[in-house]
């Protein structure tokens, strides 16, 4: 840790800053990028001037977490539980994150298998209140799984309501997703989804920016929201009211030049006013998988046009159509007034009457036509659809 470049003493500093300084101190970030990885440990361990930008009460706080770090016992202990851990430049280093500036993670722990730098790059972040309806973790669950089906990689806090729905719809999927924790990777929190982490960390990845054993607090749960808006291509919002912290991970989003998404929700729910003031702002409404994708995918990667089901009026041609159409709902008509609705000769009215005739839409009655009752549904559904 002495500024050499020796890459044992980077990793070894980084893994002491982890645990001195708190997540997204953009402070602390600006020592790492202006003195370098040695200098900085050296003068919070030695006890030198203080760097500059901060207090001497603050200082001495820094000191003395420093006094009590132990990085070779924090790296040995997160080995045993299968945890690794990385630091900016290396090869599974996702490097969307360098755009959080010097609020960029110190490093980061990982549990799991899989590599993060190739999973970030095909990610989205779906998030939303803890305290969710039926109808926000059902959309969450449907969105990650859906997500999921199209190769996509879905990203999360780990906590209860549309986060849990979320990891939980990936992997029923058989997809991938990935859980962004505010706490020690090897303590699963909250607690009430200790299993659900687990088997995240068995088919995924957990992560986190903190070392092991360390708890959450409020704070670092709203600084953990800029690396799941960081990571990904886009994040998504299920559910908000006005003072969630998925906010957080929207507004990080926007700034950062990220999609921003909403679910809308009942214009009566208190869980979704949060989303609709997105929505009504910046972000895009989606309502599934493929309008997400068709928004922070590849070129050509599209949502299949929406549409009502398709009537069997659909199907004639314009002109028959339209004379279909000139027919009053509840009388008879000549051909004549059929024509001038229809904007067309009486001539070419009378020939697309009989063909409508042929396929059960009208009925003569002497001189006249009218509608029969297949036709008249027809008329008035394609009507209702307009």
């Amino acid at each position: 840790m002495n500024g050499t470049g020796d890459p044992d003493d980077e990793l070894l500093g980084r893994v002491f800053l982890s645990r001195v300084v708190e997540p997204g101190d953009e402070v602390a970030g600006r020592w790492v990028r202006e003195y370098g990885v040695g200098e900085v440990v050296r003068r919070l361990r030695e006890g030198a001037e203080a760097l500059p930008g901060v207090g001497y009460k603050r200082w001495d706080g820094l000191r003395a977490r420093g006094l009590a770090a132990e990085p070779g016992r924090d790296l040995a202990v997160a080995q045993e539980a299968g945890v690794r851990f990385l630091c900016p430049g290396d090869i599974e280093w996702p490097g969307q994150l360098d755009d959080l500036g010097d609020a960029r993670p110190l490093g980061l722990w990982v549990r799991g298998r899989a590599s993060l730098r190739l999973w970030a790059l095909r990610s989205v972040a779906v998030v939303g209140a803890r305290a969710c309806t039926e109808y926000g973790a059902h959309m969450a669950a449907t969105l990650a799984g859906g997500l999921a089906e199209r190769g996509w990689v879905v990203v999360s806090g780990g906590a209860y309501g549309v986060d849990g729905a979320a990891h939980r719809g990936a992997l029923g999927s058989g997809g991938a997703t990935v859980a962004v924790l505010a706490c020690g990777v090897d303590r699963p929190y909250p607690r009430g989804h200790t299993q659900l982490i687990n088997r995240i960390a068995e088919q995924g990845l957990v992560i986190g920016e903190l070392p092991p054993g360390d708890h959450p607090t409020p704070s670092r749960f709203i600084v953990r929201n800029r690396v799941i808006a960081a990571l990904t291509r886009g994040t998504v919002v299920v559910e908000a009211a006005h003072r969630s912290g998925s906010l957080v991970t929207a507004r990080a989003a926007q700034r950062l030049g990220r999609h921003t998404m909403g679910i809308p929700g009942p214009a009566t729910s208190g869980l979704s006013a949060g989303v609709h003031e997105l929505l009504r702002g910046d972000a895009v409404l989606v309502t599934d998988a493929a309008e997400v994708v068709e928004l922070v995918g590849d070129m050509g990667e599209l949502a299949p046009e929406r549409r009502g089901p398709v009537l069997p009026r659909d199907l004639l041609e314009p002109g028959a159509r339209r004379v279909l159409a000139a027919l009053p709902g509840r009388r008879a008509a000549r051909a004549d007034e059929v024509a001038r609705g229809a904007q067309t000769t009486e001539d070419d009215a009378i020939a697309r009457l009989y063909e409508l005739r042929s396929l059960g839409y009208v009925e003569r009655h002497g001189d006249s036509w009218k509608l029969t009752r297949q036709a008249t549904m027809s008329v008035h559904a394609g009507r209702s659809r307009c």
